[in-house]
């Protein structure tokens, strides 16, 4: 591991983040998933770099962290627009509507799905089940839900994220790499 980049996207506010985590449990290594939400909260999304970085803090192969960040949807692997719109794809949503609704939003928006707009403000993503089935179907923005959701309401929802909605937060960052931001 002597290789890796191991300074430079996560500030120290981060890494003290990360380490009171890792205190809070007998064996650190439980704090990790915790962790990469602490990254994603600073960056939006935690590229290879970071999790470089949080490899050598909790001391363990970048390999393994990579195996989290690939096999847990939540954890975005490259940049997602300040809305991060995620429609559940279960059973539930799907026979109540999902897929028009996510058609509707990519198409509205512009984009394909994962695709970030060109003004940096929205993503359109497949979320897993969101354990929301009576209400179905229905979305979560960030880490808000919106449940019952008509396809057809979809102009309305976006609009109302663009008007800064404060029940449906945008996230902090930008979502882009530190360079970008320059």
């Amino acid at each position: 591991m002597s290789d890796l980049k191991t300074e430079g996207l996560l500030s120290q506010e981060t890494r003290d983040r990360i380490a009171e985590l890792m205190a809070r449990y007998p064996k650190a290594r439980s704090a990790i998933l915790p962790a990469l939400h602490v990254v994603q909260e600073q960056l939006g999304w935690v590229p290879e770099e970071a999790q470089d970085e949080v490899a050598q803090l909790f001391g363990m192969p970048a390999a393994e962290v990579r195996s989290l960040v690939t096999f847990y949807y939540m954890y975005h692997r490259k940049p997602v627009g300040r809305y991060v719109v995620k429609v559940c794809r279960s059973i539930s949503c799907w026979l109540r509507g999902a897929e028009k609704l996510e058609h509707n939003f990519c198409e509205h928006l512009g984009v394909d799905l994962g695709e970030m707009t060109e003004d940096g403000m929205f993503t359109v993503v497949h979320g897993e089940c969101m354990a929301a089935c009576v209400n179905a179907p229905c979305i979560q923005v960030n880490d808000r839900f919106m449940l019952d959701i008509d396809p057809e309401k979809v102009p309305e929802i976006v609009e109302q994220l663009k008007a800064g909605d404060p029940k449906y937060p945008a996230a902090v960052e930008s979502w882009q790499r530190p360079e970008a931001n320059s």
